[in-house]
């Protein structure tokens, strides 16, 4: 018995051994992987990038963009957040030719840089980079503002800003961080951040499909994309955003392989901004954060979010493998990218395809069900609301008011809704976001709302109308 179990656990190591060895030798399993994906939740596109070591295993496109074209691994999308990993290395980069100084005030070098808190004197380089500077989007709800035109414009918006916490106390994700990183490298190198970005990182590095540019108008077909609701993915453009420097790259599966294996690389820069900052505990370092895989290995990684477009990157250091992946669907509702990219993950490290697909494929047929519900229930009270006002006539007023409050609940909830969902992302938005971020969620919602402001009006007017018919003539 003992020598059978023996035997039955060698040959299990030997075939997960095996497995991951194909895996790392030819992109079979991957790239069936990101197909029967994509086949079973319907995703409309994606570009894949997995490499081991200095080895490419997988670059490709699956799909269609948002205006039918084909992707293949040349075709360049948005990175999204992923970006500030690239913006991070130029700094890095620059501080290893001794132009700039990590833990120098951001003012020695951005002296235009002011804010409305005299703390941010004290800000410093790095803490930009770790995203501890203590400006946040509590203090500085940047995607609930007008879009600026360029990064000298981004920074002169922090004048009136204040910040959430002292510099360096805590960790706050904010993307003003990497815009004012991205201003920073321009001065310094005195020319524009693309351009620098082009010769200083990018052609280095064998990218010469990837760049960065300002906002989302400049982005592949201006950043339209899908949005996922009730099972479907419906299309939709992109509003204005300014992007550069903190979600701004644009770039292909192929240079995405490049960007990978450089990771493993030995470069000072490179890896500095894998050193998490450890301020409050967190794993944040510079645009990679570290965690664990569910096997319980190292593992750094980082997301990133248009209304349209998601992204992930991966960095395996135990085995070597680095993951990117961006789809055409939008945040949250369609969070494809981190999905496919931890199914890959799970390959890599020989477990099986957990069938992973978007929390919405779950709730959002719960949301259906609960928004029709509200429209019946609207209809019904409507249609009573004639039967209750003669009912309730004769009550005092403030009875009547009392019995009608809870339908301000909807209202209320439908015009805090941005906030709420806030509050859970740790994020600030508006609720025409909401309305690409979680389509079911927002339909819900403003029906719930319409329907509980319909049902109080109508009994509002049927009861003055029954007040008035029963009122004592006194001409």
């Amino acid at each position: 018995m003992r020598t059978t179990m023996v035997i039955t656990a060698l040959t299990g190591a030997f075939l997960l051994s095996a497995a991951g060895t194909a895996a790392a030798d030819d992109n079979t399993g991957f790239d069936s992987y990101v197909r029967a994906y994509v086949e079973r939740t319907g995703l409309p596109g994606a570009m894949v990038a997995v490499t081991k070591g200095d080895k490419v295993v997988l670059t490709a496109g699956y799909g269609h963009t948002a205006d039918g074209a084909a992707i293949t691994k040349d075709t360049p999308m948005p990175l999204a957040s992923v970006s500030k990993s690239f913006t991070a290395l130029a700094v890095t980069k620059l501080a290893e030719e001794g132009k700039v100084e990590l833990d120098a005030p951001v003012r020695r070098y951005l002296p235009e840089f002011t804010m409305a808190d005299p703390r941010a004197a004290k800000i410093t380089v790095r803490q930009l980079l770790n995203q501890t500077s203590g400006m946040s989007d509590r203090s500085f709800p940047e995607l609930t503002l007008d879009a600026p035109a360029t990064l000298k414009d981004s920074v002169a918006m922090l004048r009136t800003a204040g910040l959430d916490s002292a510099p360096g106390a805590r960790y706050h994700y904010h993307n003003p961080n990497y815009s004012l990183l991205a201003r920073l490298v321009e001065v310094v190198v005195k020319r524009p951040f693309a351009e620098h970005m082009a010769a200083g990182v990018f052609r280095p590095l064998g990218m010469n499909a990837t760049k960065t540019v300002d906002t989302t108008r400049e982005l592949p077909g201006a950043a339209k994309g899908y949005v996922r609701a009730y099972g479907q993915v419906v299309p939709r453009t992109h509003p204005t955003w300014f992007i550069n420097g903190s979600y701004g790259m644009v770039s292909t599966a192929a240079d995405m392989s490049r960007w990978l294996i450089a990771q493993n690389g030995d470069q000072a820069a490179i890896k500095a901004t894998h050193q998490p900052s450890g301020v409050g505990g967190s794993a944040y370092a510079m645009g990679w954060a570290g965690t664990e895989t569910p096997g319980g290995r190292p593992m750094l990684k980082h997301t990133g979010w248009l209304l349209t477009h998601n992204s992930a990157q991966v960095l395996l250091p135990g085995s070597g493998y680095g993951i990117a992946v961006v789809t055409n669907t939008g945040m949250v509702s369609g969070d494809d990218a981190s999905i496919i990219a931890d199914g890959l993950v799970d390959l890599a490290e020989g477990r099986p395809d957990q069938g992973l697909a978007p929390f919405t494929a779950t709730a959002d047929p719960i949301l259906a069900g609960m928004t029709l519900l509200t429209l019946a229930l609207g209809v019904l009270g409507g249609y009573r609301a004639r039967t209750w006002a003669r009912r309730r006539s004769g009550r005092a007023t403030w009875r009547l008011a009392v019995r009608l409050a809870p339908y301000a609940l909807p209202v209320a909830l439908f015009a805090g809704l941005a906030e709420l969902f806030g509050l859970l992302m740790n994020r600030s938005g508006t609720l025409a976001q909401i309305s690409y971020a979680w389509p079911a969620l927002f339909v819900w919602s403003a029906t719930a709302a319409v329907t509980a402001l319909v049902v109080a009006g109508l009994r509002v007017f049927h009861t003055v109308r029954a007040r008035r018919r029963t009122a004592p003539f006194t001409g």
